[in-house]
């Protein structure tokens, strides 16, 4: 059986829908809705970029920065495909940046290289919020200020049918409260409390902000659906700047929103989030209906099966999947140190991993994304060690 979720009134509900139809030809699909797999597919967390050596390479071939790279279907592509070619990953996800919501709506961001990204003039007061509204930047133009990113989508699906890669594309956006902490704080580093200090002192700004940001990420996300992506992956990557009352009173709404208006309009399409640095949200984004919901590096891993399914059983349901959560440090390359493990060491901590979360309704997955300093070989062995060890606890069963 596949799940869908009906809205009755404000709740939702995950119940089993008999299918005649066959299982999903992608097992990183079939994973994320709970279907049977004969292995655990993985995918990584920034699997693209900066830890490939052909990354750095086509960077200093074409003289663009990161955020250049963007803006040319034909380079996000390239980059998008790179780690299918070196790793025998279960999908694609589109080589992007989580503040493209925010550049299509007018402001400014910037790549100084080094402190990652900036937006140099960021909100400073809740008229600028009007002077959005005013200057029409609230309501969504998917078609208009990103029609270069859903072109890369369709190239995208194109390449890997070409390539005969046979694996799904995730889509992705930044859910509305990491867009608005950007948009208002301008960097991950600094002024991190800029996000808070808006909800706080600006809340009627804010909650006008974060609505106009649910309906750009909900439109952001249908139209890479229309135009290919397989699944859709939220990132709510600013948990750690957030507390769990606010995160409940102003984020929480725009996630349950964002889930509830994709399925209405594109049932069957895995939604995935990612609460990094705020995993206690687990069980509530289950309950707004996503499939799969992500562990970070501090997340308890059979902690979090069992709050899960305790809420789940608890509704008459079945419990979502999860995703997650490798410890990066262990794939660090040896003369980077910080936790630097052997190819031994890796696969043990991936049959522990497995062993904890269970082989089945699991999409293999880091705790956070690579971040550059990672060893190809480790990386590959994490990725082979995941289907190698999963495949024999599927068939054991």
């Amino acid at each position: 059986s596949s799940f869908r979720v009906a809205a009755v009134g404000q709740s939702h509900v995950r119940e089993a829908v008999t299918t005649t139809s066959s299982l999903s030809s992608y097992g990183m699909v079939n994973a994320a809705l709970g279907q049977p797999v004969t292995r655990t597919p993985v995918w990584l967390f920034r699997q693209a970029g900066r830890h490939l050596p052909e990354y750095m390479q086509y960077k200093k071939d074409s003289g663009k920065n990161f955020l250049q790279l963007l803006d040319d279907p034909k380079d996000v592509a390239e980059m998008t495909m790179q780690p299918l070619r070196r790793y025998d990953i279960d999908a694609a996800i589109l080589f992007s940046d989580i503040l493209v919501i925010a550049q299509a709506m007018g402001i400014d961001v910037t790549m100084p290289g080094g402190v990652g990204i900036q937006v140099p003039n960021p909100l400073s007061a809740p008229e600028d919020v009007l002077a959005m509204e005013k200057r029409g930047a609230l309501k969504p133009d998917v078609s208009g200020r990103l029609s270069h990113v859903i072109e890369s989508v369709g190239l995208i699906k194109q390449t890997i049918a070409d390539e005969n890669r046979g694996v799904p594309l995730i889509g992705f956006s930044a859910a509305p409260y990491t867009l608005l902490f950007y948009m208002v704080g301008g960097s991950s580093k600094k002024n991190t409390e800029n996000g808070v200090r808006w909800l706080t002192e600006h809340p009627t700004e804010s909650r006008v902000l974060l609505a106009a940001l649910t309906d750009w990420v909900v439109e952001y996300c249908i139209a890479q659906i229309d135009a290919g992506a397989d699944m859709v992956q939220v990132f709510e990557a600013m948990g750690e700047h957030i507390t769990p009352e606010l995160l409940e009173a102003f984020a929480m709404p725009c996630c349950r929103e964002i889930a509830e208006r994709i399925r209405a309009a594109r049932p069957g399409v895995p939604l995935l989030c990612f609460a990094r640095d705020a995993t206690y949200a687990n069980v509530a984004l289950q309950q707004a209906g996503y499939d799969v919901v992500t562990l970070d590096c501090a997340s308890e891993r059979r902690g979090t099966r069992e709050a899960l399914a305790a809420d789940a059983a608890s509704r008459g349901v079945e419990p979502c999947s999860v995703q997650g959560n490798f410890d990066p440090r262990l794939l660090h390359r040896d003369d980077v140190g910080d936790g630097a493990a052997s190819l031994e060491e890796i696969d043990e901590a991936v049959r522990q991993m497995l062993e904890d979360l269970g082989p089945e309704r699991l999409i293999a997955n880091l705790g956070a994304g690579l971040g550059g300093k990672e060893d190809t070989a480790k990386v590959k062995q994490f990725v082979d060690s995941v289907h190698k060890h999963s495949a024999d606890m599927i068939a054991a069963k």
